[in-house]
């Protein structure tokens, strides 16, 4: 797990005095040594944590003749079958590296070359002769990469938008379009970002630069195809078993995070790293320390709990905005910000469950095509109609209800986390043209995935933008924040092609999630670890906002010049105080908060 940051200038040769900088702005992503590559109008960088061939795996990496440049962050989980392959083809590798798997790769295969890889991966290739870039991101977007085609032709990539802050050739803008679809998300969707003429690479696509164009391309595209045939609980472990040991591959020590949950209590079982981590807080109803100490005793795995107090939560929310790049309103980043840190004390990698929710059908949400059949059997028209009239009552759980249920799936449905609607974000807003509406990135995934099953749906719309939008991008800037590598085995080429041919039966129903998934959970987990319901990594910030300090701590942000310079500060007090009263604005609230205190951290004076 590393950083890579680099450039094309557009006019005149790079200069190592412009990179130098960018590669400062990340250098907590690889605290084990620095790279570079300039030549011509090309500069690349690498920060490196060390993690395979800790001796040899220096980067930047060149081919045989040095023709090939490439800087890579993530692992190749089976580079040492690829080696083999390349070997016996007639290729010599000089490293024990997984990375020069990808220069070796590139010259017998070319493109080919990414569907043959196993694991996660952002990397940049370069081609001294050709004078092409190629830059490559995993089928989940595990790993990221954005760019930048500044003004005078110069083409910018790094791992984080943070590095191109200080390249002279960047004009640091705010994307305020990108705002309001953010209120509806929590997080910045799509491939653009909330700084002007930044863009992320999307996952699954591969950009190609030469003679001053930018070209992108989708080289692969993940769809869920149901099967009728029953997938068997044995099956099941037999993949995420093998999944597990290759994802200990490592020259360090490999260990886990266990929450009460069953994705990280089965992957823990399956793995069994030599320790764990888990966050706890004080109030009991979010915490879930005593499952995970339970579960770690049972299988004879150390776990360390990291409790979290509320004063020193809210004193980290900028340090987690600046890591995150954009504004995140996913509270949960914060817990991962000290989770990563404790871990990161005593070792280099850890595993972690993201991704089951979304391959084996774990949100709550997936739920809903089962229950109040009944309310769905009423006229459209009617159903259309209380939904509107809801629409205008303060947030609560029957209102939200009717709201939800007023609109067709692929009216309602972006994500897991819908936050303001458009009416909401018209009274929020200080200037909203009412451009920003979530669902045109949408219709061509549920035009895709017309006649399938309704959870399959959801799915396929969570793995194209949640996954990766929210879930992966703060797993990433969390866990690099405190140069941890933080690897997924769920999202695995094995797992999900096992997964996404999974019959609809086997997702979820009215009563639970996950169904195949804890099936197979159970054969080695104790029951109630099985069937433990999903609490999402919870968070009491729900229950802090109504205390002090922690209310004036909000209040003054919404006070400020910034505030009124995006929001109707009187719609910010109001919903505010709204929370304060009984009602449930938490989320939209933080949402609010986290942009301002983003805010601050790049823009602000």
């Amino acid at each position: 797990m590393c950083g890579i940051a680099g450039f094309i200038a557009g006019h005149g040769a790079a200069n190592a005095a412009a990179l130098a900088p960018m590669l400062a702005r990340i250098a907590h992503r690889g605290p084990d040594g620095q790279g570079t590559f300039v030549e011509g109008s090309a500069a690349l960088g690498h920060c490196r944590l060390a993690i395979i061939d800790l001796e040899g795996g220096a980067q930047p990496l060149y081919s045989e003749d040095k023709n090939l440049v490439v800087v890579f962050n993530g692992e190749i989980y089976n580079y040492r079958a690829l080696t083999a392959e390349l070997t016996a083809l007639g290729h010599t590798f000089a490293t024990r590296t997984d990375t020069e798997v990808l220069l070796h790769g590139w010259e017998q295969w070319g493109r080919e070359l990414l569907p043959r890889l196993r694991g996660m991966f952002a990397f940049a290739l370069w081609d001294r002769r050709a004078g092409v870039l190629f830059c490559a991101r995993d089928m989940f977007g595990i790993k990221p990469l954005y760019y930048c085609r500044c003004a005078d032709g110069t083409l910018l990539f790094a791992s984080e938008i943070k590095a191109f802050l200080d390249h002279p050739s960047f004009a640091k803008r705010l994307n305020t379009a990108q705002l309001p679809l953010y209120l509806s998300c929590q997080y910045s969707p799509g491939r653009d970002t909330f700084f002007a003429g930044v863009q992320k690479l999307l996952p699954g696509h591969f950009l190609e630069f030469s003679d001053g164009i930018v070209r992108t391309t989708r080289w692969v595209q993940p769809a869920f195809l149901p099967g009728d045939a029953p997938v068997s609980p044995a099956e099941i472990e037999e993949v995420l078993r093998g999944s597990a040991a290759a994802h200990k591959v490592a020259d360090v020590e490999v260990a886990g995070f266990l929450s009460g949950g069953v994705d990280s209590a089965y992957l823990t079982a399956l793995a069994r790293p030599a320790r764990t981590y888990t966050i706890s807080y004080a109030e009991p109803k979010y915490d879930e320390s005593f499952p995970a100490r339970a579960l770690a005793r049972s299988l004879g795995v150390r776990n360390r709990v990291r409790r979290i107090s509320p004063g020193e939560f809210w004193d980290a929310v900028p340090a987690v905005q600046y890591h995150m790049d954009e504004p995140l309103a996913d509270a949960a980043a914060v817990a991962l910000y000290f989770l990563n840190r404790e871990a990161a004390k005593d070792v280099k990698v850890v595993l972690s469950g993201e991704g089951a929710d979304e391959l084996f059908g774990g949100y709550n949400i997936y739920r809903d095509p089962f229950t109040a059949r009944w309310y769905d059997r009423l006229p459209p028209w009617l159903r259309a109609g209380l939904g509107a009239a809801a629409s205008l009552l303060p947030p609560a759980r029957g209102v939200n209800f009717l709201v939800r249920r007023g609109m067709s799936l692929e009216e309602r449905y972006f994500g897991p986390t819908a936050l303001f609607n458009e009416r909401e974000k018209r009274r929020l807003l200080a200037d909203y043209a009412g451009d920003g509406d979530p669902m045109f990135l949408t219709e061509a995934i549920w035009d895709a995935t017309e006649g399938l099953d309704p959870v399959t749906r959801m799915q396929q719309v969570d793995l194209n933008l949640w996954l990766a939008g929210d879930i992966l991008l703060k797993a990433d800037k969390m866990s690099m924040a405190h140069s941890l590598e933080l690897r997924v085995p769920y999202l695995d080429r094995e797992v999900w092609a096992l997964a996404a041919a999974l019959p609809a039966a086997a997702k979820a129903d009215a009563r639970t999630t996950k169904i195949a998934l804890r099936r197979a959970a159970a054969r080695t987990l104790p029951a109630a670890s099985a069937a433990r319901k999903k609490l999402g990594f919870p968070v009491p910030v729900r229950d802090w906002l109504r205390q002090e300090p922690y209310t004036s701590r909000v209040r003054a942000v919404f006070s400020r010049p910034a505030a009124a310079e995006f929001f109707d500060p009187r719609a910010l007090h109001s919903m505010l105080n709204q929370h304060l009263h009984g009602g449930d604005c938490w989320r939209q609230i933080w949402c609010v908060y986290s942009f301002l205190i983003w805010y601050e951290q790049f823009f602000g004076a």
